[in-house]
């Protein structure tokens, strides 16, 4: 029998979406085992060959798993959220919420221009991803989640002595009352011992810069693979 991969991967893919083969289930006897892959930048007109090349070898390990019993959640989102696609947008004159969406589900560009989508193309290699787990990082509903994480540990300091977090106005009374030379935290290598005499008298822009040497998210320089082309990390 000759083997038709147009016919025989249609036949299947149309059954795992109509019977759900692949979606991971919240109350289950199964043991639990979780694959993730690192979400694409959907920051162009189609995947790159980069994309199914890792997505094979994780598709291939999720699928053994639940050969072996697992209960699998091998969920596909899209890391749409950022300078990538907001730079795609520029180069081609668009607003980033019609590229990123476009980009995604396919369709005509404002350039006339037919986009396959990410998502209609990692459904044709026939991954098996549980796509009611789908994650948009630029889903409004999404971020508003990472930016209140984000908001919680800018305003939290690490305490060694308790081992856990504690709102930073809590330091700032330490402060004011006796300075940092007992504080046991996480900061930054170079913070200068002060007391409470000295906090008081500094500036509020002094006092906010020594903060950012407690607080969980922090100012720093590093280096980072820059793409002149791009205008982005």
């Amino acid at each position: 029998m000759k083997y038709n991969p147009n016919e025989i991967e249609a036949k299947w893919q149309k059954y795992w979406a109509e019977n759900q083969t692949f979606a991971a289930k919240n109350n289950s006897e199964k043991p639990k085992h979780y694959v993730l892959d690192m979400f694409p930048y959907p920051s162009g007109a189609g995947l790159h060959v980069g994309h199914p090349l890792g997505y094979i070898a994780s598709d291939v390990y999720s699928r053994f798993k639940r050969h072996q019993g697992f209960n699998v959640l091998h969920p596909m989102g899209y890391d749409s959220f950022g300078l990538p696609a907001e730079q795609y947008a520029i180069q081609t004159g668009q607003r980033p919420e019609d590229t990123t969406r476009v980009n995604i589900d396919g369709g005509v560009d404002k350039e006339g221009k037919q986009i396959a989508g990410y998502r209609k193309q990692l459904d044709k290699i026939g991954f098996s991803f549980d796509w009611a787990r789908e994650v948009r990082t630029s889903n409004p509903d999404y971020y508003k989640h990472t930016q209140w994480i984000f908001i919680q540990l800018f305003n939290s300091w690490y305490c060694r002595k308790q081992g856990k977090a504690f709102d930073i106005s809590e330091l700032v009374t330490v402060f004011e009352e006796s300075g940092n030379a007992l504080v046991e935290a996480v900061c930054d290598d170079n913070v200068t011992i002060f007391t409470a005499d000295e906090w008081k008298s500094y500036s509020d822009d002094q006092k906010e810069k020594i903060l950012l040497q407690y607080r969980m998210t922090y100012l720093a320089e590093t280096e980072v693979n820059w793409c002149p082309g791009l205008g982005t990390v």
